[in-house]
C-alpha cells in the first residue's frame, strides 16, 4: 500500500491531437488525487524533440514565447511562435510551428512543392534577438526538401543551368546546379533535437520512413530520393561535407541533413535535453511512484520515445512506473508491460468517440478506476 502521502511524479508527453503535454499531466495528476487526496503530485510535462518541446521548456524555464511572420509550408504568410530563454541568449525552435505537418489539412497534403523555409525565419528572427544558441527541435514535419528552404531563409541561393535562383523544394532539387553560400551570415551555435536515427536515403531514409504520412506516394518516392541525392552530391561537391548519413540527418524530411550541413549543426536527443532543463532526473530520484504516458502506448513507444525513456529512468532509480495512453494497442501490450509495471489506457474502440470528446475526464477515470493496480505496484 502506499504512504498516506506518496509523491507521485506524472511526466507524461502530449496526447496528439486531444491533450498537450501539461494538459495530460494534469489529468493524470486529477486521477491520482481521487486515489489519494494526500498525494504529492509533480508534473514535468515532456517531449522528445517533436511538437511541443519549445512550449515544454519555455514554461520549465519561465521563458518568453515570441512571435514572428514566417512563410507556412506551402509558402503561406503566417506567425509563429519559439522559446526565448534571455539568461542564457538561447532560442528554442520547433520546426513543427512553421513548416509543420499540423499546418496542412489532410485532403491538401503533398510535400512536392513545399519547404522549411518558414523555420528558416525562426531562426532568422531568433538571431535579431542576439540568439547565442538555436535550439531546433525537429519532428512532425509536411516537408521533404532536405532543409533547402531552411537554407535559403537563412540568405543560401539555388542556382539553375541558366544561372537563375530557384526557390528550393523537392520539384526543383534537380535543377540545381550551383549552390552559392551568404558573404554575411554568422550563425551561432545550432544544436538539432530529435528522436529518431535515419540517414537521408534508402530504405530507413526520409522519404521512405516518413513521406507517406506526408502524402508521398509510392510511385514518386524515386522522384524525392532522386532529388535528395542529387541535393546531397552538390553540397558533397560544393561546399565539402556529406552528413547523408549521420544519425538524424532524415529528420523531419531532411531537415537534420540540413541543419548539418548548413550550419554546422550538432544533433542531440530531444529527451534529453528536455529532462536536463525540467530536472527530470532529481524528480525521479524523490518520487514514490512515476507515472509517463502519450496517446497511443505501440511498438512505436517502446523504440526510444518519451514514456519509454522515462520507464528507463524510473527502472534504473528502482520507481515503479505505468504508462498511461489514450489507447494502448493490443499487439503490443505484452511488450509493454515488460517495460513498466502497469499498462493503463483511457479508452477501448467501443470508448473512443466519448474518450475523444472528453480527453482530460478519460484520462483522470482510466487512473482513479485502476486503485487494485497502483496498489500492487506500490506494495
Amino acid at each position: 500500500m502506499p504512504a498516506s502521502a506518496p509523491v507521485v511524479l506524472i511526466a507524461c508527453d502530449k496526447f496528439k491531437g486531444t491533450l498537450s503535454a501539461a494538459e495530460a499531466c494534469a489529468a493524470v495528476a486529477a486521477g491520482v488525487l481521487d486515489l489519494w487526496p494526500m498525494a504529492q503530485c509533480v508534473l514535468r510535462p515532456m517531449a522528445d524533440g517533436g511538437e511541443g518541446t519549445s512550449e515544454v521548456i519555455c514554461e520549465a524555464l519561465s521563458g518568453e514565447w515570441k512571435t514572428a511572420a514566417v512563410s507556412g509550408p506551402r509558402g503561406e504568410a503566417m506567425q509563429a511562435g519559439f522559446a526565448w530563454l534571455p539568461e542564457t541568449r538561447t532560442a528554442v525552435i520547433e520546426m513543427s510551428e512553421a513548416s509543420g505537418l499540423k499546418l496542412v489539412p489532410p485532403a491538401h497534403r503533398n510535400p512536392w512543392r513545399c519547404n522549411t523555409a518558414g523555420t528558416g525565419h525562426l531562426m532568422n528572427a531568433a538571431m535579431a534577438l542576439g540568439a547565442e544558441r538555436l535550439v531546433v527541435a525537429i519532428g512532425g514535419s509536411a516537408t521533404n526538401d532536405g532543409g533547402s528552404g531552411m537554407a535559403w531563409a537563412l540568405g543560401y541561393r539555388f542556382l539553375n543551368e541558366a544561372g537563375v535562383a530557384v526557390e528550393p523544394c523537392p520539384a526543383n532539387l534537380l535543377e540545381i546546379v550551383r549552390i552559392v553560400a551568404p558573404a554575411d551570415l554568422n550563425l551561432p551555435e545550432v544544436v538539432a533535437a530529435c528522436d529518431v536515427t535515419n540517414p537521408l536515403l534508402g530504405p530507413d531514409g526520409a522519404t521512405a520512413v516518413y513521406g507517406p504520412q506526408k502524402g508521398v506516394t509510392l510511385e514518386r518516392m524515386p522522384h524525392y530520393e532522386a532529388g535528395l541525392e542529387h541535393f546531397a552530391d552538390l553540397i558533397r561537391h560544393q561546399l565539402g561535407v556529406d552528413c547523408r548519413m549521420v544519425p538524424g540527418a532524415g529528420a523531419a524530411g531532411g531537415l537534420g541533413f540540413g541543419l548539418l550541413s548548413f550550419c554546422k549543426a550538432t544533433t542531440r536527443p530531444g529527451f534529453d535535453l528536455v529532462a536536463e532543463v525540467t530536472g527530470l532526473e532529481q524528480a525521479v530520484r524523490t518520487a514514490d511512484l512515476v507515472i509517463t504516458g502519450e496517446g497511443c502506448l505501440d511498438a512505436q513507444t517502446l523504440h526510444g520515445k518519451g514514456p519509454a525513456r522515462v520507464g528507463e529512468m524510473a527502472r534504473r532509480f528502482g520507481k515503479p512506473v505505468a504508462a498511461v495512453g489514450g489507447m494502448v494497442d493490443p499487439p503490443a501490450e505484452k511488450a509493454l508491460r515488460s517495460r513498466f509495471h502497469a499498462v493503463i489506457g483511457a479508452c477501448t474502440q467501443e470508448t473512443m468517440a466519448y474518450a475523444l470528446a472528453n480527453p482530460a475526464e478519460a484520462v483522470a477515470r482510466a487512473v482513479s478506476s485502476n486503485r487494485a493496480v497502483f496498489d500492487a505496484i506500490m506494495a
